[in-house]
């Protein structure tokens, strides 16, 4: 790698001691720029592209060239070119491409003659994605983002837009990012990016990852799933003519090549299809280039826009390749209107390469060292896209602040100004928001901070039957003690005011990172002890809020409770593969409490609250008593890839399942513990995304006790069940199932949980749902321990209302009791998956 870098930065220096920048402008028959213009140099891959203006560079050494220039829907133009002086210039005036329409006769329900070319270049699209078995490219990436006009407010909150960076009428630009990064890749799907520089306007990660989008690709991803998780059916894809028109715009004759201009239309709205243009050449059916659109009504998500155009060029007389390619977005919602583009340029192509044995390994990013530490120069020297004048204004007023903040980070004056910007602390902070305080100090070269944070005392109000309302201060103190390490101590002071017990307790966590065998990891330690009120099920199958609500206006009291004075020791090493392994041992003095209140908001003769005690497991006794448990847990997913940083690897992802093993230990006979029992515990689990056909999810676990001799019900193995309107717990819990009705400690048991995300798929056909969005989801959960302990349900629901929110209609069966029905809402759907997934 350093021989590597040491070659390209004597390359580099080469060059731009003998470079010779051409510089120009290129617009159309009437003098208005043609923004994003390709431009480079005939028989090679060497070139860029014009900025928004139609501006563009190049540095040459002297010699003389031929420049070619293309536009969509212009003609190519050449020019020849003598390099021998410091600076020249050679604009570009295109032509509109003559377009001819060949003479066809179309009789009575013939078709266009445009359907005879898709179905060739349909034949040859395998042909054409599998023909290149491997290569190497550079990649330069520019992508920037900026607002047109933002809302005064958002959410109840001011907003600040000078702290967003955008003048009083809400225009600015808020993104603005650079990079070069060699791309390797080898079929059918080995690729690996290597960031040879990055740069971000005022600091930080830039943009290195350039968007791979093939058209010869059955499926085509758009940029991140997010934006469309079925993926979008490719204009030449293998079933494209069931979803798409075509229509011959036109023809065209550029370098003995005769290009055919055909219009894409989608059939139907509502499905992941593109709309525009895409030229393909005659007799040999390959992509000349594209103008293709993504919008909202064919499943575009996040965005309201999509526009992707890319231009092929000969990188060798068989084989052709992209060579630049733009994509715009707009963004119109909530009052925030945004615009932007990312264009990407390749260059220096090398479909031959000799890899060296094990070069794919299990790094797909790696940034180089020096990555973020080029001087202006350089880029100066390698941006092939010039700046456009707004551009340069952001790099230098965002990188001036940048710096001044930089230099006077250690000053009294800017720690001064750190601890005046914080807003003072509120009475509505004090009750509902939460009172949070930082302490700014210095650390060697940075600044640093405490901080101390209390959660609204109303926020931390609870309701119960055993303790009626409880009183409850939830400070948070997190304390820097080094760069990669903190200590965050965490009080917790509950009184009851029916039963007039008070507990506390304090959990102190210890987080450091740490090198082992040259592998970066986390140590977490956590030590907690004192008096404290626990959930029988300690997987805590009911929040407090749920249980509130159904207690105060149903009289309907789930959430099961014992008191326990406790010591709690965790330590948990998450490695850099992103696998995790945490041993734990727990004492408690467990004891039982009962109801001592009965207050609801609305009387109900008819109902009754149920006792303390689990009802479904009124035979099994619970008194007072001492356990002491050991636990230790592994989770691991193989085939992990990562982001490699100059001192560190970051896990990426790995196209393989989760898997995770526990064991439980109950001690006897320490410290008057009487629990006794070996628990394990092994699950599997994965989201497999089909793209077209939706997304399966399935959870798959399987355990049991190898010895039960003494097992409390808090060491009981309990299904999480659900008795409120909402879950939050999919793929982990049973929508319908009583609480502790099946809790067991028998030898063996299975769950299943499995759910299909059909993600537009059915529902795109649906009025109504189709405009709104709305997908379907159905899966089923199970678990069986026995012909006398088993359960299934099955569900079928409507998620992505407001991109959030899912609602389930459940059935639940149990060989001896009548079926349930139930609904359920939750969170799901292109934002409300991110929501669920931080509260499982």
């Amino acid at each position: 790698m350093k021989n590597y870098l040491s070659a390209l930065f004597c390359i580099f220096i080469s060059g731009y001691c003998h470079a010779i920048v051409v510089k120009g402008r290129v617009t159309d028959d009437k003098d208005q720029p043609l923004p994003f213009a390709t431009v480079f140099i005939k028989g090679t891959t060497t070139g860029t592209t014009t900025n928004a203006a139609g501006q563009y560079q190049l540095d040459l050494a002297p010699g003389q060239y031929t420049v070619v220039c293309q536009y969509i829907g212009f003609k190519r133009t050449e020019l020849p070119l003598n390099v021998n002086a410091s600076t020249q210039t050679l604009d570009f005036h295109l032509q509109p491409v003559n377009m001819q329409i060949k003479e066809v006769v179309v009789k009575a329900g013939g078709e266009d003659p445009a359907y005879a070319i898709i179905r060739q270049a349909i034949k040859k699209r395998h042909f054409y994605q599998e023909q290149v078995k491997a290569y190497t490219c550079m990649s330069y990436i520019k992508g920037t983002i900026g607002l047109k006009s933002v809302p005064k407010s958002f959410m109840g909150q001011k907003i600040d837009k000078a702290e967003m960076g955008v003048d009083s009428a809400g225009k600015g630009m808020v993104f603005l990012s650079e990079s070069v990064t060699k791309i390797s890749a080898r079929q059918p799907d080995k690729v690996k990016l290597e960031v040879i520089s990055s740069r971000k306007s005022g600091g930080g990660f830039g943009l290195s990852f350039p968007a791979i989008i093939s058209f010869y690709d059955n499926n085509v991803a758009a940029v991140i799933t997010q934006m469309g998780p079925r993926g979008y059916i490719s204009p030449i894809a293998e079933n494209a003519l069931a979803y798409y028109k075509y229509r011959l715009e036109g023809t065209f004759v550029e370098e003995g090549h005769t290009v055919n201009k055909i219009a894409v239309i989608p059939r139907r709205k509502q499905e992941p299809l593109f709309s525009g243009y895409i030229f393909i050449t005659d007799k040999d059916w390959r992509i000349h280039s594209t103008d293709l659109l993504l919008t909202k009504e064919y499943q575009l998500e996040l965005m309201d826009t999509l526009e992707i155009r890319q231009t092929h060029v000969p990188v060798t007389p068989e084989v052709w390749r992209v060579k630049d390619q733009v994509m715009y977005m707009s963004f119109n919602k909530f009052g925030f209107r945004m615009g932007g583009s990312f264009v990407n340029v390749y260059s220096d192509y090398n479909v031959h390469p000799d890899f060296p044995p094990k070069f794919f390994d299990n790094t797909f990013l790696k940034y180089d060292s020096a990555f973020d530490k080029q001087e202006h120069a350089y880029w100066d020297s390698v941006r092939p896209v010039p700046l456009e004048s707004d551009e340069v204004k952001d790099y230098h007023e965002k990188d001036s602040i940048a710096k001044a903040a930089k230099d006077s980070a250690l000053s009294s004056y800017h720690l001064d100004s750190l601890q005046r910007k914080q807003k003072g602390i509120k009475m509505m902070d004090v009750l509902w928001g939460g009172a949070r305080h930082k302490y700014y100090f210095r650390k060697d070269s940075t600044i640093q901070y405490h901080s101390l944070e209390v959660k609204g005392l109303l926020k931390s109000l609870k309701y119960n039957t055993v303790e009626g309302l409880a009183i409850a201060i939830e400070p948070q103190l997190t304390i820097y003690t080094g760069e990669e390490s903190s200590l965050r101590i965490s009080p917790f002071l509950r009184y009851g005011v029916s039963n007039t017990h008070f507990n506390a307790y304090t959990q102190i966590d210890f987080s450091n990172g740490s090198k082992v065998r040259k592998r970066y990891g986390r140590n977490d330690w956590s030590l907690a002890g004192g008096k404290r009120v626990s959930q029988f099920n300690q997987d805590n199958p009911i929040d407090n809020i749920a249980n509130e609500f159904y207690t105060l206006f149903l009289k309907e009291n789930y959430m099961k409770l014992y008191e326990n004075w406790f010591g709690k020791l965790r330590y948990t090493r998450i490695f850099q593969t992103n696998d995790q392994l945490s041993l734990g041992v727990t004492y408690e003095s467990r004891n039982p409490v009962e109801n001592t209140t009965d207050f609801v908001f609305f009387k109900n003769d008819r109902k009754q609250f149920t006792p303390n005690h689990p009802y479904e497991l009124a035979n099994v006794p619970f008194e007072k008593h001492q356990a002491l448990v050991l636990d230790v847990n592994f989770t691991f997913q193989p085939g992990q890839q990562f982001v490699e940083l100059p001192d560190r690897k970051i896990p990426f992802g790995s196209k393989y399942p989760t898997f995770k093993v526990g064991y439980s230990k109950g001690i006897p006979n320490v410290a008057n513990s009487i629990v006794d029992f070996d628990k394990w515990s092994f699950s599997i689990q994965d989201n497999m995304n089909f793209k077209l056909l939706g997304e399966f999810r399935y959870h798959v676990g399987i355990g049991g006790f190898l010895n039960d001799r003494n097992v409390q019900i808090p060491d009981f193995q309990h299904f999480n069940g659900n008795q409120t309107f909402y879950n939050m717990k999919y793929l982990n819990s049973f929508q319908l199932a009583p609480y502790y009705q099946y809790s067991t400690t028998a030898p063996f048991y299975t769950t299943v949980n499995v759910e299909h995300h059909f993600n537009g798929l059915l529902t795109n056909k649906i009025p109504l749902f189709n405009r709104l969005k709305w997908n379907l989801v159905a899966g089923a959960n199970a678990f069986y321990v026995n012909g006398d302990n088993n359960y299934v349900e099955v569900f079928g629901g409507i998620e992505n209302i407001l991109k959030m929110i899912r609602v389930d209609v459940v059935a639940g069966y149990q060989s001896k009791e009548d079926t349930r029905i139930g609904v359920r809402v939750g969170f799901g759907g292109i934002l409300g998956n991110i929501v669920k997934f931080k509260t499982d």
